[in-house]
């Protein structure tokens, strides 16, 4: 047999040969621009970020050389744009079509656009309301580094979607429950009187609030997805949103779709310490440039474009308007005693309040980064070891059913 399958395998080299051919044309043709089109779809999602950034990084470039050869920011943004660099993107485009329209720069900000995610756009405007923005730009560049440290939780994050939360571990546990567990059931109400292992009955029992779980888990894990993947553009779809429907509805949606989102961000840890780093940048900027204490609060906390960190700099604002000093009134951003004592240092002194927090801009970043790092690694590793733990659920329940079943097979 061996012998015949040989020789007729061997007795037409030309067939066998164009059937290769052949199966190589279609891979090449068909399979292989489907492969590397969706390794492109996942790496130009993953670098989104990345990419969101250096058009913002662009901008700023463009306004800090402007600025130093002596032309005003909405000329280097108008000529920059007139180059027709696709490097720019459609957002430098269309805010210097609104400069080019008679639109003041912080009017221009104000329009949502790609060019610049809504924190940068809100230390411009810091910037333009002391009259320097060239103050600002240092906090804008250190907010836009925080990418890298995002796209390197978004690798574990793609381990998350790709082995934790995809359809198949959903489609698994529902196959088994549809098509399999009946048959067991048949099987031992015809064998043992109905009779299961207590451990397999509590798998019958139970499997439907291990898929609801999961799919919670999948849900979750999408919606976090759609975040990364949305960026600004998804947050200022939403407040556009909110803002242009009228009341009742646009306190219901301030609620659903600003306010908790901003909420649940501040309560990330490593989002509430480049928060609070970005507050502290502007704050001590502005307070560096003349302005009052609770002038300076109240646009610093606007500058991190979020509205716990806002709702907190307005009850600083009231406590320093009370008469409590300013290393006080900062415990409701910061409990900890570091930053006040840097502050009480400064303000003893009268000297540069961005020169006395550098130190303590760099710990905030360090620690933000390594908190999120961690939290990457931690939940793509629990993740793993639920799914993983789920399935082998399911096969020990299988198997402690099939030995039941073997033991009175031979019995009988």
């Amino acid at each position: 047999m061996n012998g015949l399958f040989q020789n007729s395998f061997t007795s037409d080299p030309i067939g066998t040969g164009a059937v290769f051919v052949l199966a190589l044309l279609l891979f090449i043709c068909i399979e292989l621009p489907i492969i590397i089109g969706v390794l492109y779809g996942f790496y130009y999602l993953l670098t989104l970020p990345l990419r969101r950034n250096e058009r913002a990084r662009l901008l700023l470039d463009i306004l800090e050389t402007g600025i130093a050869s002596g032309k005003t920011i909405e000329n280097s943004i108008m000529e920059a744009s007139a180059s027709g660099d696709p490097a720019f993107g459609g957002g430098m485009h269309r805010l210097a079509a609104n400069l080019h329209g008679g639109m003041s720069l912080a009017d221009a900000l104000d329009h949502p656009t790609r060019a610049l995610n809504p924190q940068v756009r809100a230390m411009l405007k810091a910037g333009l309301r002391i009259g320097d923005v060239r103050k600002v730009l240092p906090a804008c560049h250190q907010l836009l580094r925080d990418s890298v440290s995002q796209v390197r939780g978004a690798l574990n994050h793609l381990v998350l979607i790709f082995f934790c939360v995809t359809p198949a571990i959903i489609v698994l546990p529902v196959m088994i429950g549809i098509f399999i567990l009946p048959k067991f059931k048949e099987v031992f109400r015809g064998m043992s009187g109905g009779s299961v292992p207590a451990f397999t009955q509590f798998v019958f029992d139970y499997y439907p609030a291990l898929i609801a779980l999961q799919v919670c888990i999948l849900s979750l894990g999408w919606f976090v997805t759609a975040a990364y993947i949305g960026g600004p553009r998804l947050r200022g779809l939403f407040r556009t949103l909110t803002y242009s429907v009228g009341e009742p509805a646009r306190a219901w949606l301030g609620v659903l779709f600003v306010s908790i989102p901003d909420a649940l961000v501040y309560r990330l840890p490593w989002k509430r310490k480049r928060l609070q780093r970005d507050f502290t940048t502007i704050l001590a900027v502005l307070l560096d440039a003349g302005m009052t204490e609770t002038d300076a609060v109240s646009l610093a906390a606007e500058s991190t474009a979020n509205h716990s960190v806002i709702r907190r700099g307005n009850k600083m604002r009231a406590l320093l308007s009370g008469g409590t000093k300013l290393p006080d009134a900062l415990r409701v951003m910061d409990d900890g005693r570091e930053l006040q004592w840097r502050l009480r240092n400064v303000l003893g002194r009268r000297g540069n309040f961005v020169r006395a927090l550098t130190g303590w801009h760099e710990s905030l970043d360090s620690r933000a980064f390594q908190l999120e790092q961690t939290a990457a690694q931690v939940t793509t590793t629990g993740m793993v070891l639920f799914n993983g733990f789920v399935v082998a659920v399911f096969i020990i329940a299988m198997f402690l059913a099939l030995i039941q079943i073997i033991n009175e097979a031979v019995l009988w």
